[in-house]
């Protein structure tokens, strides 16, 4: 729990004390994979919520409609300027703005934030439910996110062109926090399958038995171990890929050990929106100035470093601004949750 001495952390609107500087992780009296539920589940079923707290991971079906998903999937297509009938302009020669902007296109990320498409599914009442049921808290935001666009990873997508490291990140297997800190921050994160699943095609994998036996593996290991690649003996802690279908989504703990396979088809691409919900931190003002300009705007978040933008031709060149429900206009910041209701029924 934060100390007198932790000026920079805010507390979250919620009831639930959670405190957060950056809307990534969180500090919680409670770790989420110990916490009782003071609200009944929405859309969660009772195995569903002791498999997430068990393994660190749910899966959400039809989150969002197929067609949903589809349509996204054209939009991600049409964004990069590919034609998916096309696989020779899927590998045609670009310019990068440095090592950075290289690496997200092999790793097939979309920058585009906003949407009216993206905004839908952030806004869709099912997926908030989702992360109220994982965060036992119904005042959250949304976090501003991307999609991802992954065909087969060869010529100027193979992985290989990026330079290995023994230590530190790896896209196929990592956390996303310090698991060497004394107290675990809480961070969740997820993703909308934009397109059914596929052994071969790459996607999300993870580790939900080293996740399970976390706590007993860890007291095994080295002062100077890795604190975000595992190291681990996959025989024992085998890596297994969820099975996902258009629109359903998957919610992981950050203390989940997971990674993106490669796509190792022959012309099958893998899809998805990344899309997840945090505590609200109203009093952050301005942080929450910065999410609101850049819905209104269209300006590349600035939460994460990874978030670049298009540099062919930016979003804000594109489109306009998506249009909020109220239940959007709070997940965003520019409406407060003390304002009332913004959300209808429960799915």
């Amino acid at each position: 729990m934060p100390t007198p001495d932790d000026r920079h952390l805010y507390r979250a609107a919620s009831q639930t004390a959670y405190f957060s500087a950056d809307t990534e992780s969180y500090l919680a009296r409670t770790p989420l994979r110990d916490i009782e539920k003071a609200r009944p589940l929405r859309v969660l079923s009772e195995a569903d919520f002791a498999h997430w707290q068990t393994y660190g991971f749910v899966v959400v079906k039809e989150a969002i409609p197929a067609e949903a998903a589809r349509r996204l999937l054209d939009f991600a297509w049409e964004f990069e300027g590919l034609d998916p009938a096309r696989p020779e302009t899927w590998y045609e020669e670009r310019e990068y703005r440095d090592d950075l902007d290289r690496e997200l296109h092999i790793y097939g990320f979309v920058e585009a934030y906003h949407h009216q498409l993206i905004w839908d599914s952030r806004q869709a009442q099912r997926v908030y439910d989702a992360f109220v049921d994982v965060w036992d808290c119904e005042e959250l935001w949304v976090t501003l996110d991307r999609l991802n666009l992954n065909p087969p990873n060869v010529k100027n997508r193979d992985r290989a062109l990026i330079a290995p490291t023994d230590t530190g990140f790896d896209i196929e297997l990592h956390w996303d926090v310090d698991t060497t800190l004394g107290v675990l921050p809480q961070r969740v994160q997820g993703i909308i399958a934009l397109n059914d699943t596929v052994p071969d095609h790459g996607g999300f994998q993870c580790d939900p038995e080293l996740f399970r036996r976390f706590e007993e593996w860890r007291l095994a290991q080295p002062a100077d171990r890795d604190p975000i690649r595992p190291a681990v003996d996959r025989t024992e802690f085998p890596v297994v890929r969820p099975e996902l279908q258009a629109g359903d989504l998957l919610i992981w703990n950050g203390l989940l050990a997971h990674g993106v396979a490669r796509n190792t088809s022959g012309s099958g691409v893998r899809s998805v929106q990344y899309l997840s919900m945090m505590p609200a931190l109203e009093e952050a003002a301005e942080l929450r100035r910065s999410r609101i300009d850049s819905w209104r705007e269209l300006s590349t978040p600035t939460w994460n470093r990874t978030l670049v933008g298009d540099a062919r031709r930016h979003e804000s060149l594109r489109y306009g601004t998506a249009t909020l429900t109220g239940l959007g206009e709070k997940l965003l910041g520019l409406r407060s949750w003390n304002e009332g209701p913004a959300c209808t029924e429960s799915a």
